[in-house]
């Protein structure tokens, strides 16, 4: 099959329309087809990597699509093909060292599938970040270096039907056939600037959060939004409305977003803590044509949320942290000061060395910092007074 994608140097800029180069792929759809892919990770220590899942249209995400790109052969896995057995993909992607973009929710992902951990990895949006580059995103940084136009359309697209249109897989090879020339230019970049090894240490950080997976789920996430400012019977119907959308949308295999938005549940917490009885917290809903027939069970919801003694609800299992002392506050307001002072220095977001919860937990624990903090990070605030106390 062959996949698309533009390039456009000075030609966009005059106006002229861009020239089509075309890339070659394998598509694997069946069992059988493996062997090449196979033979050709055999022979390589290093592959670009890319997934696709179904977030945006199923209750629970899977992965749909892999791009490897080995060499220069671009091979795409439908891991939703029948009796596609990837025991064998996976024993040789766990020993090779991955190119991607953007690598955190992939690794999850694959983790969740298989239990899947990389070896080692470079990810060309963490050497963006690293370079204080002004668009991280793929396609921003395709576009700055090689004036290459991703198509879009892939982003938004459900990546679980089945037959895949070419346009799709034209959109899914592209994704990976430039990341080993980004690699090598922003690895010279880094080096010039003397952050490889900062890198090095962003990208094992990110392999240790991929093999931990999505946070499982927890008795209190339905406290969304400002839930904390709620005491009464707006507790018991943000509890009840937020089970009714996550029994719907399990029911009905589509993302709780797509029942209704959190800001639906929100307003009708509030207008329940205000005092509102369940005609007037239910007057304004609107669930849309496609979800309308859902009314009647929102309407039990709210009705058994009214009814509920907020004291009975789940108990969050953290301890929640005093506010700061003085002192604290003082040694916060010092290392801030530091970091952005750093950060100016270095051209740096601040954030990439603390953000704002890290800061608090240095104030309260400045002997954690090396728990905290990566190496290169704690380095740049070591030398703050207060932290030494």
């Amino acid at each position: 099959m062959i996949s698309r994608y533009i390039l456009h140097p000075v030609r966009r800029l005059l106006g002229v329309k861009p020239p089509v180069r075309t890339l070659s792929h394998t598509m694997i759809d069946q069992p059988g087809q493996l062997k090449p892919l196979l033979d050709a990770m055999d022979r390589v220590k290093e592959i670009s990597l890319d997934t696709e899942a179904d977030n945006m249209y199923h209750y629970r995400t899977r992965i749909c699509l892999m791009q490897i790109m080995v060499a220069e052969e671009i091979f795409l896995v439908d891991v939703l093909a029948p009796g596609m057995k990837l025991d064998e993909l996976w024993t040789r992607l766990r020993r090779m060292h991955l190119v991607m973009h953007g690598s955190d929710f992939d690794l999850r992902l694959l983790h969740a599938h298989c239990g899947f951990r990389a070896h080692s990895l470079f990810d060309t949006m963490l050497a963006a970040q690293l370079l204080n580059r002004k668009r991280i995103g793929l396609a921003g940084l395709l576009d700055e270096h090689f004036g290459v136009e991703l198509d879009k359309e892939g982003q938004k697209a459900n990546w679980s039907r089945r037959p895949l249109p070419k346009k799709l897989l034209d959109y899914a090879a592209g994704d990976v056939f430039h990341l080993p020339q980004l690699r090598t230019l922003l690895t010279s970049e880094l080096k010039r600037l003397g952050r490889l090894e900062w890198f090095h240490q962003q990208c094992r950080a990110q392999i240790a959060a991929g093999a931990e997976g999505f946070a499982p789920a927890d008795d209190n996430d339905w406290r969304i939004g400002h839930s904390e400012r709620l005491r009464g019977a707006g507790l018991g119907v943000l509890h009840a409305v937020w089970h009714w959308r996550e029994d719907q949308a399990r029911r009905l295999d589509t993302p709780p977003f797509k029942v209704c938005n959190n800001d639906l549940l929100l307003r009708l917490a509030s207008a329940a803590e205000q005092g509102a009885s369940e005609a007037e917290i239910l007057a304004s809903v609107n669930l849309g044509k496609r979800h309308s027939r859902l009314f009647g069970s929102l309407q039990s919801a709210v009705k058994h949320g009214l009814a509920r003694d907020p004291k009975t609800l789940p108990r969050r299992q953290h301890q929640r942290h005093a506010p700061l002392s003085a002192e604290e506050l003082s040694r916060q307001d010092a290392l801030k000061a530091l970091r952005d002072r750093q950060a100016t220095k270095l051209d740096l977001d601040p954030t990439l060395i603390a953000n704002r919860s890290q800061l608090a937990q240095l104030a309260r624990e400045p002997r954690k910092i090396d728990e905290l903090l990566l190496p290169w990070q704690a380095d740049l605030l070591r030398d703050e007074p207060s932290l030494k106390t």
